[in-house]
């Protein structure tokens, strides 16, 4: 029976395979995903992608696979947090609130 060292069963047991859970077109947007996953405790890396159909480069922010469908509720909550006050900030500044002087006295 062969003696395996205890740093070799620590490289075995700490690879995860990493996955890709969001892809974006600019690298703020992906940076964005990577830090508010860390700051809920996901490991993330943001890496550039080229599709090897279309050949289309963009970026991705990958996760280890365990963590996946944490991290997706995550980036959705945030989205949906997005959009909701994006569609309230919509509604309460029209054009017509703009136009005109408002400092007239």
């Amino acid at each position: 029976m062969t003696k395996r060292s205890r740093k070799a069963q620590r490289s075995r047991s700490g690879t995860q395979e990493l996955v890709i859970i969001s892809s974006t077109d600019t690298m703020d947007e992906a940076r964005d995903y990577e830090t508010l996953l860390k700051n809920n405790d996901i490991p993330a890396i943001v890496k550039r992608h080229q599709d090897e159909l279309t050949g289309v480069k963009r970026f991705v922010v990958m996760v280890p696979e365990e963590m996946v469908d944490e991290a997706h509720v995550i980036i959705e909550s945030q989205d949906s947090y997005d959009d909701f006050y994006d569609s309230e900030l919509d509604d309460e500044i029209s054009e017509e609130d703009l136009e005109g002087d408002i400092f007239d006295d």
